[in-house]
């Protein structure tokens, strides 16, 4: 890691280290999976895409990726000057990568702006002898510099002077999804936002996987999961993200790197990388949203150290479920949506990858919950089913197998 390329390499399989766009923290809950240790980033390759039938370039030189034209190309003093000279009050975000550090520019001319005024940027720092090199460094320019959906952060430019590599992204108010569900606040996260949450996390993967030439996100998970001021959701760090299988190809081939807890098993033992992998770290983050634990937790003891063997059992049961839902959302929730959720969750994490539904099937079904009237109102209290008023309302024990919301992929097996 931190070795440099020279302007006629290519770039197209790497592996990297990550880092917050947004600018919180971004320590993740799971240790680090290969030769990055703490955090881990995304990757990939890719040509200005806008809509999902554009093809994306697989190999390009240095010296193309930075000459992209959507960005812009920033001298280490304007960074200085964007950051007040990246003074401590400054830093709102520090990792294994580096800093994060809030800043201003000018929202016509991008140049330096007074504090306060203009248009507000995250700028990630790296650390020379951070885990994220320079290849690293590259392989998000490539990707983020083309692209280009409502789901994805958006990276404004980069900074290569000397040893200093720098990338800076559009500001991200509300920080990431991990910061809001396990660190303790004013107000929990409500159903209805968890909700919109998956949804956008959910819209972002499904373009990558859906691409003409498909893109592999590989580090997904909450501290990856940047809100906006609405809490709409947006994928950033693609230094682990990499090109899809091709042809008839099911996987590609690849070192494991990721994040314990949430990458996939088949992945994590093989090396073998499919779409079908990413579905797996999105089952584990709806698992997050639905109890509010960590997908890894030491603290914890025994089996509820890691989140998916601890819920597995209950979520194939309606009248348990209630004991793995989030205490925080203090049953403010509807019964039947909540048992939807935890229905993909446990599709999403089928030990079988080809039995895994498509991100594409998986927002389809999230979409028809945000449509429901009871989506966010009219909850009813579950917090103990004996006093669950059920009048109006179907009780979760009426329902049958075939209420499964993706009902041909068969559901994981309990883990005991």
């Amino acid at each position: 890691m931190g070795n440099c390329l020279g302007s006629s390499a290519q770039v197209d399989n790497f592996n990297s280290n990550p880092t917050s766009a947004s600018g919180v923290s971004k320590v993740g809950s799971g240790g680090k999976i290969g030769h990055s240790s703490n955090l881990s980033s995304p990757i990939v390759s890719t040509s200005s895409v806008k809509s999902n039938n554009q093809s994306l370039p697989t190999a390009r030189s240095e010296d193309e990726i930075l000459s992209c034209p959507g960005l812009k190309a920033f001298t280490f003093n304007d960074l200085k000057t964007a950051t007040k000279n990246f003074r401590p009050d400054s830093l709102i975000g520090e990792g294994g990568f580096g800093y994060v550090f809030k800043g201003w520019i000018d929202e016509q001319t991008l140049c330096p702006a007074r504090p306060g005024s203009g248009m507000v940027i995250a700028v990630k720092k790296l650390k020379p002898e951070g885990f994220q090199g320079h290849k690293e460094w590259l392989t998000e320019v490539n990707y983020l510099g083309q692209l280009h959906h409502p789901n994805l952060v958006t990276l404004i430019g980069y900074c290569v002077d000397g040893d200093h590599r720098l990338l800076v992204y559009e500001f991200l108010p509300k920080g990431s999804l991990e910061n809001h569900l396990f660190r303790r606040g004013p107000e929990p996260v409500s159903w209805g936002t968890r909700i919109k949450v998956a949804i956008g996390a959910a819209e972002g993967l499904s373009f990558l996987h859906d691409a003409e030439s498909q893109v592999i996100y590989r580090d997904f998970k909450a501290s990856n999961i940047l809100l906006d001021a609405e809490f709409n959701a947006k994928l950033s760090d693609f230094g682990l993200a990499k090109a899809g299988p091709t042809g008839d190809r099911t996987h590609v081939s690849t070192q494991v790197m990721g994040t314990q807890g949430y990458a996939a098993p088949e992945y994590v033992a093989t090396g073998r990388l499919s779409a079908k992998s990413d579905v797996y770290s999105y089952g584990v983050v709806l698992l997050e949203l639905l109890t509010g634990r960590r997908a890894l937790d030491k603290s914890r003891v025994g089996a509820e150290q890691s989140l998916v063997d601890w819920a597995k059992p209950y979520l194939g049961d309606r009248r348990k479920l209630f004991r793995i839902m989030d205490t925080k959302l203090l049953g403010q929730y509807p019964q039947k949506a909540a048992y939807t959720v935890a229905t993909l969750a446990l599709q999403c994490l089928n030990p079988e990858p080809r039995s895994r539904p498509k991100m594409s099937e998986v927002l389809e079904e999230l979409k028809k919950l945000q449509d429901l009237k009871n989506a966010n109102k009219g909850f009813k209290n579950i917090s103990s089913p004996m006093r669950s008023p059920m009048s109006n309302h179907h009780s979760p024990m009426q329902f049958t197998t075939s209420a499964s919301p993706l009902s041909s992929h068969r559901q994981s097996p309990r883990v005991r």
